[in-house]
């Protein structure tokens, strides 16, 4: 039901793109790359399918024009509207947003329920006046194309996929325009009134689309919290007006547990997933506009010879498929280990050329990208078996070109610090493991004046590697030392700060490229943008986030700990914050987690709470429900996807669990929301 819903949702927008052109924004245009991509559009009898920008525009023959954005109906959202249809000759306009029009009321300050849809009302007029005849149709509604069907376990929201739990240096920001006594002492005494407007409007969008995936597949639900963040989402899905008539007659029962990312960030940049999307994700190149899915070179298919032009004569493949054995494929890809899906990749293609009759070496053993390319080769030959297999093809291909990319060496090298220090945690304190990294920092390619020569090899860390490894460390610093630290170590630790953020800024000033985690960190897309000032400046400010990693979990009574120290007998191992939630959740004696915040009671919960001091009382418990939905504000990684399959078939064999995330993460992604420019103010189109 609920991986049906992504796709009722376009059904609306289909039904109306008949003789259209189509105008979508990058966020829709992801979340319908989900769910069939453009060729549902031109299915349904749309003429074509434009970027949504004021650049674009369409000919006297194109008189219906159809806008799908995942932005408020106002600002440059209607700016560019009213510039495509200034240079266009429309006769006829549907815009669909998927911003709800109670939101659009709040952002006008109005606060009464009122009749009808006034807001898009007006915009109707607006549009008619703007195609220069009042006789002409118009149409605004609003459909919540938010949600991507990305597996069978999966559900991402593209439109809020920077949407990020907050962090200490926001609460510094909030604290900044409060008077002193009414400043907050911590994250989670923040409430929803005190977010900037920007973001209020994002975690009302949300909780919006959420309530409408409740009401098309007729769930009630109960929600619960872990983190600020989702305290703040789950209370405002509690407390909509259309979620509390829904929950007094759905039928399907369901529990919905809200999940901070920064609960746990170590799982989110380490590299010990054993996953082969993870390494798909972060070795190939994003499809443009999009924040999950990638370019896959399709090169091997053709017979054209690779040359610095092929790239551009071809259009890539990706990841996305509709066809069956393709998502069946994705779905073993995504949840089972790394050696597991490669196998499984050449299997499907051995059974895929096996089919088309094509003339298959076969061999056992280990599988290497050359024997991959060689099986896909095979299908040049035949356009029909190409059209066939197209997606297992390009699944492979994706494969192949992640196992022999030049910086795979590195996720080894990533993985293998990330053990050391993991171990070093529990031996030394905090300053001298963090030392450690101190010798890592040089620019790359300068000699090294170890034996080992040069130090321009292929499995040397890279600024980018080097940021994850301090995110890494600094999520698990509180809680392996020692809690009275002395000034003598904090001193020490300051000045050992001060030498890695010269030794980073020098490292970032001599990069010839800049990752895209260097341009959201610098600002800057190109290396001669880059001033030592600049990238000091922006070094330190990350520093500064990093030193409120450690205590996200202080608020926590019992989940408090990712990390068990070495016993002499057993080495130091993480453990992974959705595990222990899991376990909690499927206890066989319902235990009651303190940390686990029941959020949907609304007066019943707290007559409750009342009764409870002198009568036992039955609280909701979140594995009370045949359906169990993790809600991770922040994105959900690869492996914690199959972490949850294999935690769930352990503990309650049979229990149905969906997981939905503001998106699918890559280890590097991580830093890109944690130190980006627009973390407290999102862009929603204002």
């Amino acid at each position: 039901l609920f991986t049906r819903f992504p796709l009722l949702m376009w059904e609306k927008v289909l039904s109306k793109v008949k003789k259209s052109v189509v105008f979508m924004d990058d966020k829709c245009a992801e979340a319908l790359h989900w769910s069939g991509g453009a060729a549902t559009l031109l299915e349904a009898g749309a003429r074509n399918l434009k970027q949504f920008s004021s650049f674009e525009a369409c000919g006297v023959n194109e008189p219906k024009a159809v806008f799908v954005v995942s932005t408020l109906l106002k600002g440059r959202t209607v700016d560019i509207i009213k510039d495509i249809i200034s240079l266009s000759h429309f006769q006829y306009c549907v815009v669909f947003t998927t911003v709800a029009h109670s939101v659009h009321l709040l952002v006008n300050k109005v606060t009464t329920e009122m009749e009808g849809s006034p807001v898009f009302e007006q915009f109707e007029e607006k549009l008619c006046e703007w195609m220069g005849n009042m006789n002409y149709t118009a149409e605004v509604m609003h459909v919540p194309v938010v949600f991507a069907p990305v597996s069978q376990q999966l559900i991402v929201a593209p439109p809020f996929a920077h949407l990020f739990p907050l962090l200490s240096p926001d609460l510094e920001a909030i604290n900044e325009k409060r008077p002193e006594k009414r400043r907050f002492a911590s994250l989670n005494d923040i409430d929803m009134h005190c977010l900037p407007a920007e973001l209020q409007i994002e975690v009302k969008s949300l909780a919006s689309a959420l309530n409408s995936m409740f009401e098309a597949t007729g769930t009630r639900e109960e929600s619960f919290a872990l983190g600020p963040m989702s305290r703040i989402i789950a209370g405002e899905l509690a407390n909509l007006p259309q979620a509390k008539n829904r929950r007094k007659t759905a039928p399907n029962k369901a529990s919905i547990i809200f999940v901070d990312r920064t609960m746990d960030l170590t799982g989110a940049v380490g590299h010990h997933g054993d996953n082969l999307v993870e390494k798909v994700l972060t070795m190939l190149k994003l499809l443009p506009g999009h924040v999950t899915d990638v370019q896959v070179d399709m090169l091997e298919l053709t017979s054209l010879h690779k040359t610095p032009h092929s790239k551009n004569i071809l259009a890539p493949g990706c990841l996305a498929q509709i066809q069956s054995s393709a998502r069946s494929l994705w779905d073993a890809m995504l949840t089972s280990k790394h050696k597991e899906g490669v196998i499984e990749v050449r299997r499907q293609l051995v059974e895929a050329a096996s089919k088309e009759n094509l003339p298959i070496k076969m061999s056992m053993g280990r599988v290497t990208p050359e024997q991959l390319c060689s099986y896909i080769q095979l299908f040049r030959s035949s356009r029909g078996a190409l059209e066939s297999h197209c997606g297992v093809l390009q699944l492979g291909l994706a494969t192949a070109q992640t196992l022999r990319h030049p910086s795979l060496p590195r996720w080894d090298s990533c993985l293998a610090f990330e053990r050391l220090l993991l171990q070093a945690l529990g031996d030394a304190d905090f300053p001298a493991v963090l030392r450690q990294l101190l010798p890592l920092m040089k620019p790359r390619g300068v000699e090294d004046t170890s034996a080992s020569g040069s130090r321009l090899r292929e499995d040397e860390l890279g600024p980018d590697e080097l940021i994850l490894l301090l995110v890494y460390l600094y999520s698990l610093a509180d809680e392996t030392q020692p809690a009275d630290h002395d000034t003598e170590e904090e001193e020490e630790l300051e000045k050992l700060e001060r030498d890695l953020i010269g030794a980073l800024t020098l490292v970032i000033s001599r990069e010839k490229e800049l990752s895209p985690l260097l341009q959201k960190l610098t600002g800057c897309t190109n290396p001669e943008e880059l001033t030592a000032e600049r990238v000091h400046s922006a070094v330190e400010k990350m520093f500064k986030t990093l030193r409120g990693l450690s205590s996200t979990r202080n608020h926590l009574k019992q989940l408090r700990s990712i990390y068990t120290a070495s016993d002499g007998i057993h080495q130091a191992t993480y453990r992974p914050f959705l595990r222990q939630i899991l376990e909690e959740v499927f206890h066989p004696d319902r235990r009651e987690c303190p940390d686990i915040e029941h959020m949907s009671g609304g007066l019943t919960d707290l007559l409750k709470t009342g009764f409870s001091m002198f009568m036992k009382v039955s609280r909701p418990h979140p594995g009370d429900n045949p359906l169990l939905l993790l809600f991770m504000v922040g994105g959900v990684t690869p492996s914690e996807l199959r972490l949850i399959k294999e935690t769930v078939a352990t503990h309650r064999p049979g229990t149905q669990v969906l997981v939905l995330s503001t998106r699918l993460l890559r280890p590097t992604d991580i830093p890109e929301l944690l130190f980006g420019t627009q973390r407290l103010v999102p862009d929603i189109g204002v």
